[in-house]
């Protein structure tokens, strides 16, 4: 089956990627700790939640499952703060909860206390609280590493803009899942539907946790659709490790030892500048010749300073959040004269 979503030439100019969505990678998340079906890469991932889920946190759980639909008054495909989006829901208004509840109800099993949460006010609040804890413990933890992974998507995006357009960005983001056929992107999906966008355009949303291509509409109070597809189509470099054990902290180690030579810390400040830059532009950048760039980018990357990405033969280099700590918090970091800003 296929969800069709029709552009026109306004909607093809409001099309962009998304920034992060943090409740929107929330349902992902909840969905993949309950899927034991997923790839083995999140087994670490899986084992470290299921040991310290708070039991309250499992109400707002029960109400994302492995394999169905969720309400989008709870895990909006919105950006903000995941305070910002806590009051979302909470203020979301009854009628509206009543509505989707019934909606998902024609197609899956309700939890039977979720019937209540139209006019339960108290109920409502602790839903919102379990919500609160669900993120914490699946998300919130992990989210530098998450943005990290953006970060490295973000770059490959960009290089297919700047190739192609919004038509290549279109076709490019999850061929998976998803194909670009003029003027309609076909989604795969559960049910057949035909959504015209009429000009608003559409987001995409790359996530982390989310196993297959999904559509959230403007029917639920979003202010634009989203498509939400999984971010590893773009293999950012250092996925394997984006949930294994925290890396060790700056300075404790030989690796990020080796970074506090002049011309390595420059590099970094250099991508820290010039996010998805290519190796052939980062040596450019810095003044150094390409092999060297090459080199002083492996460096940083198995220090997880920097990440990498790959679009068609090309490496885009972009920085973790780790490495622009590094360089907040640390000693001054050499410039490269005239190769980039003050």
């Amino acid at each position: 089956m296929v969800y069709r979503i029709h552009f026109t030439s306004q909607d093809l100019a409001r099309t962009r990627p998304a920034g992060p969505m943090p409740f929107a990678e929330l349902l992902a998340a909840a969905r993949a700790l309950q899927d034991r079906s997923r790839a083995a890469r999140l087994d670490p991932w899986r084992r470290s939640v299921l040991g310290r889920l708070p039991e309250r946190a499992r109400m707002a759980l029960s109400l994302a499952p492995a394999d169905g639909w969720g309400p989008t008054f709870l895990m909006p495909a919105v950006a903000g703060r995941p305070e910002e989006l806590l009051e979302r829901v909470r203020a979301t208004p009854g009628r509206l909860v009543a509505a989707e509840l019934a909606a998902i109800a024609e197609h899956q099993p309700v939890p039977g206390w979720a019937r209540r949460l139209a006019e339960d006010g108290a109920l409502r609040e602790e839903l919102a609280q379990s919500l609160g804890l669900l993120y914490e413990h699946l998300v919130g933890r992990y989210w530098s590493r998450i943005t990290d992974c953006y970060a490295a998507d973000r770059a490959v995006r960009m290089r297919q803009f700047l190739g192609g357009g919004v038509e290549l960005l279109l076709a490019g983001a999850s061929p998976r899942w998803m194909r670009w056929k003029p003027p309609v992107l076909e989604v795969r999906s559960r049910v057949d539907h035909d959504l015209r966008l009429q000009g608003q355009g559409v987001l995409l949303a790359p996530s982390v946790f989310a196993k297959r291509a999904m559509v959230s509409d403007d029917s639920h109070g979003l202010p634009q659709p989203a498509v939400t597809f999984p971010i590893d189509d773009g293999r950012p470099a250092g996925w394997p490790d984006l949930l294994g054990p925290d890396p060790a902290p700056a300075g404790s180690g030989p690796t990020v030892t080796a970074l506090l030579g002049r011309t390595r810390a420059a590099v970094l400040r250099v991508i820290a500048d010039h996010p998805g830059c290519s190796t052939k532009e980062l040596a450019v950048l810095a003044g150094i010749t390409p092999s060297s760039a090459s080199e002083h980018a492996t460096v940083l990357r198995e220090a997880r300073l920097i990440g990498t990405s790959r679009y068609r033969n090309t490496a885009l280099h972009s920085p973790t959040a780790l490495g622009l700590g590094l360089l907040g918090d640390g000693p001054d970091v050499p410039d490269v004269p005239g190769s980039y800003g003050s």
